[in-house]
């Protein structure tokens, strides 16, 4: 029993010297906060960088082309350019800027 302890003791400090090690090796994950995202401009945006968004595919770009100039991107959802949810899936994604 006395063996099985000091075993025991034994491995589980060494498990705790290691695992700061390992912690270190792996890489550090970006804070989601600093992540920068690239926004896609609705007045300016090509075909295909609208069809990259989620939800968005042929009919729904040819749509927002055919609708511009937006002031602002909710416009896209007040004028039923797009559904609510799809809107909802794509606002933190895109912008629309002026000239």
């Amino acid at each position: 029993m006395r063996t099985y302890r000091i075993l025991l003791t034994t491995f589980l400090l060494v498990l705790a010297l290691l695992s700061p090690l390992q912690a270190a090796d792996k890489p550090a994950t970006p804070n989601a906060s600093t992540v920068k995202v690239e926004l896609v401009d609705i007045n300016s945006a090509t075909e295909t960088q609208l069809k990259a968004l989620p939800g968005i595919g042929d009919a729904y770009a040819a749509k927002i082309i055919a609708g511009r100039p937006y002031a602002k991107k909710d416009q896209l959802k007040a004028k039923n350019i797009l559904p609510a949810a799809t809107y909802d899936k794509i606002q933190e994604q895109i912008i629309a800027r002026q000239k």
